[in-house]
């Protein structure tokens, strides 16, 4: 079958296109005949080596794969054979054309979803559920979200426009700004080195209650001064920067506000509990999907280009083509 494989770590280039052996089902495990896989921003980290790689290079890359579920191991329901799902693989396999994955990582696409519809949205969508409701808005509050034109950024926008609240977002160019107003959200942009103070000026007398912080970095502990006492809470769960923010727990106290770190197993764990609801409320038409593009499986490495680029306007699914 064909294949991405990671050969070292490095640029896009280090992404090679290659026959790779067709995987088998184990025990807990199904094959899924891939149809749309999504590349995703956490992936470029990885590749470049600001993440720790899943395995040690060679190995066939990616995180997540939608398609036809062709073979089920054992202890796995017979059943799915057949059925469209996304699923997660352990940390590797997913550019191929057929991808083995625990069964307890697939999740059902409803009927009237496009394979690849689903595929662009459940990451991004289902962390910003989970930060969504972590946050426990309310249709009160002020609440700014960064990077809102594209990705978690774009689905938490929506929901947080759909719960009533006042949402302030930061954005990279007007049509990158254009796109975050779309989803119902006041925007600055974060391509002005001050655009905290920018943040200032839009806010006036109001406070900022909820931050979704995946900027992290040195405008990060600017913020605090502009969030609400008592009640204010920053999730930070991203640092698009380069970097997490330089924040201290003094710099917490003192303001009488709440950091909450979503990252790890037990956040990963619970994101992967909304991945069904996402689907939904794509199916039924309240969450509105962000598809960039479809390109071809062997073209990984121009897609890892266009997002390192922030050239894109949704996420950006690789096609195999089976033979």
């Amino acid at each position: 079958m064909r294949a991405i494989v990671m050969t070292g770590v490095g640029g896009p280039e280090v992404l090679v296109p290659t026959e790779a052996p067709r995987p088998a089902a184990g025990a807990g495990e199904l094959v899924v005949r891939a149809e749309a896989v999504p590349v995703l921003y956490p992936e470029t980290a990885i590749r470049a080596g600001t993440f720790p790689t899943p395995a040690e290079p060679p190995f066939v890359f990616g995180f997540q794969s939608a398609g036809t579920v062709t073979e089920t191991g054992a202890g796995v329901e017979t059943g799915l054979v057949g059925r469209r799902v996304v699923v997660a693989t352990n940390g590797f396999g997913a550019y191929a054309e057929y991808v083995v994955a625990p069964a307890v990582q697939a999740t059902l696409i409803p009927d009237g979803v496009d394979t690849a519809v689903a595929a662009a949205v459940l990451m991004s969508g289902s962390v910003a559920a989970a930060l969504t409701d972590t946050a426990a808005l309310t249709r009160d509050e002020t609440v700014l979200v960064e990077a809102a034109a594209t990705g978690v950024g774009a689905y938490l926008t929506q929901y947080a426009a759909r719960v009533g609240a006042r949402v302030i977002a930061t954005a990279g160019g007007p049509a990158k700004a254009a796109q975050a107003r779309k989803f119902g959200a006041e925007v600055i942009d974060h391509n002005d080195l001050a655009w905290t103070d920018r943040l200032r000026d839009v806010l006036g007398a109001t406070t900022l209650d909820v931050v979704f912080d995946s900027i992290g970095g040195t405008a990060t502990p600017a913020l605090l001064d502009l969030m609400t006492p008592v009640r204010g809470r920053m999730l930070g769960y991203g640092f698009l920067s380069g970097g997490p923010a330089p924040i201290t727990a003094i710099d917490l106290v003192n303001r009488g506000l709440t950091l909450i770190g979503c990252a790890g197993p037990a956040w990963l764990a619970k994101v992967a509990g909304y991945r069904a609801q996402v689907l939904d409320e794509v199916a039924d038409g309240t969450l509105e999907p962000l598809l960039d593009t479809i390109l071809p499986l062997d073209q990984a490495a121009r897609a890892h280009e266009l997002i390192e680029q922030r050239a894109t306007f949704g996420t950006i699914v690789l096609r195999p083509h089976h033979t």
